[in-house]
């Protein structure tokens, strides 16, 4: 880990914000990049001056957009097909794809949101998006605003600790803790107004007259 983080803060100087930018975008792909180990090193160089602190976060943000698009590209115009062809092999009727992407075009939203803020499924989260062909400016606008909030919220951790290691992890992981707590009441608020809505629309539907 001491290696790793040395070899990321080295990178990240001799790079910039490029550097950043493509190690965020490989994060937010298939490549199992850390963010934690990306973006805390960057806040530590922010914080002796190496590069500003904003533009660190703006850089990592973008980059993970960018990663996010990677995925959803490949899911809409290589794993769509493929899933339409020969799901029915391993299961995926396309009964059952339908409703996925149903499922998708009704709370894509608040999934790409909340996925963006979650280890492993920021990963995978463009992938349904994808299939589903979600909305391009809803797809970019959510993953943003989820991405951006994590990026922040490791680079300050960075900023404030410096290149204590042991820290940078404790705080991270203290951080990701927070950030699922915050996630889960936020699904739970999410379905309740979901389900409120459906019971006003079910009554204004049944009160009409015939």
């Amino acid at each position: 880990m001491h290696e790793l983080i040395n070899w990321l803060l080295s990178t990240i100087g001799a790079m910039g914000y490029p550097g950043i930018f493509l190690l965020m975008a490989m994060e937010s792909s298939i490549i199992p990049i850390p963010s934690e180990l990306v973006m805390p090193p960057a806040g530590y160089l922010a914080q002796q001056g190496g590069m500003n602190l904003w533009v660190a976060v703006l850089c990592g943000t973008a980059g993970s957009l960018v990663g996010a698009y990677v995925n959803y590209f490949a899911a809409h115009y290589l794993g769509r097909p493929l899933i339409l062809k020969y799901g029915r092999y391993v299961w995926i009727t396309e009964e059952k794809f339908a409703q996925v992407e149903s499922f998708f075009h009704r709370h894509g939203e608040i999934s790409t949101f909340i996925g963006r803020l979650l280890p492993v499924v920021r990963h995978l989260i463009s992938l349904p998006a994808g299939l589903a062909g979600m909305n391009h400016l809803k797809f970019s606008l959510y993953t943003l605003l989820g991405a951006g909030i994590w990026v922040t919220i490791l680079t300050w951790i960075g900023y404030f600790i410096g290149e204590n290691q042991g820290l940078i992890m404790k705080y991270s992981h203290q951080a990701l803790l927070g950030v699922l707590l915050f996630s889960i009441g936020l699904i739970v608020v999410y379905v309740r107004r979901h389900r409120k809505k459906i019971g006003v629309t079910a009554t204004v539907v049944i009160g009409e007259p015939e």
